[in-house]
């Protein structure tokens, strides 16, 4: 059985997690599964963005509970996060599409995306403490990234759930679809990521990675000159400012 399935339109690559029986929860083969995929797609000059969805009326349900005790039991339990975090660090630009719910590891393989999209059935839930577990694979941290301390210990310590609607008023999710709408907008949205050179998203993305270390201007700007700077010198940038200067002279 293959527990992911992926198409590629106009640029974009669509991601499901595919055990709808079992609520699409992780288990270590899918974790193979999406690490093999992404190294395919990044390495792929077709695809500019990746969208990340389930399959069914669960987006992910967390990890699977046998494949989380055997991994503890070889004492590597990071072999559970593998997966999330493999798009986590991906250099495409990454969307969640959340069909429904996100629960435990599920939160953080949306969390793991550069945004989080929803449909209006989709519902986020921590839940680690309440099976009895500490939360794992750096969900606080991940959680604290997107909105505010108060949300992320009132949905860790006391177990809120927050609704699509909740969770985009909170700063969780960029915008709430109706739920037979949702793909579609997710790929619509990702295909504008997927039009830009695949070497300046994947750039931009590896300096987002400095800005909790950065603390004022000085050093913001000095950040981005390098890469800025490469940026001007390629191909890309001159034909669209070429195509931009044309536009200009002419008056449209």
């Amino acid at each position: 059985m293959r527990y992911i399935t992926t198409d590629l339109s106009n640029g974009v690559a669509t991601l499901t997690l595919n055990d709808p029986d079992k609520r699409n929860a992780i288990n270590l083969q899918m974790n193979d599964e999406i690490c093999e995929l992404l190294d395919e797609l990044e390495a792929s000059e077709e695809v500019g963005c990746l969208v990340v969805t389930g399959a069914g009326k669960a987006f992910c349900a967390g990890a699977d509970l046998g494949d989380l005790l055997a991994a503890r039991e070889r004492d590597n339990i990071q072999d559970i996060y593998r997966g999330f975090l493999r798009i986590a660090n991906s250099t495409l630009p990454t969307i969640a599409a959340v069909n429904g719910a996100a629960v435990g590891a599920g939160m953080n393989m949306a969390l793991a995306c550069d945004m989080i999209l929803a449909g209006e059935s989709a519902r986020f839930d921590s839940r680690f403490l309440e099976i009895g577990i500490h939360t794992g694979g750096g969900h606080t941290w991940r959680l604290l990234s997107r909105t505010n301390e108060q949300t992320m210990r009132a949905m860790v310590l006391f177990g809120q759930v927050l609704s699509s609607q909740d969770a985009r008023s909170r700063g969780l999710v960029w915008e709430v679809f109706p739920d037979e709408m949702l793909i579609t907008e997710a790929r619509t949205i990702g295909e504008k990521a997927s039009s830009y050179a695949k070497d300046l998203t994947k750039s931009t993305k590896e300096a987002f990675k400095a800005l909790p270390a950065i603390d004022n201007s000085d050093d913001a700007v000095q950040h981005e000159v390098v890469p800025q700077v490469k940026s001007m010198e390629s191909e890309a940038f001159r034909s669209l400012v070429t195509a931009l200067q044309k536009k200009i002279s002419s008056g449209s």
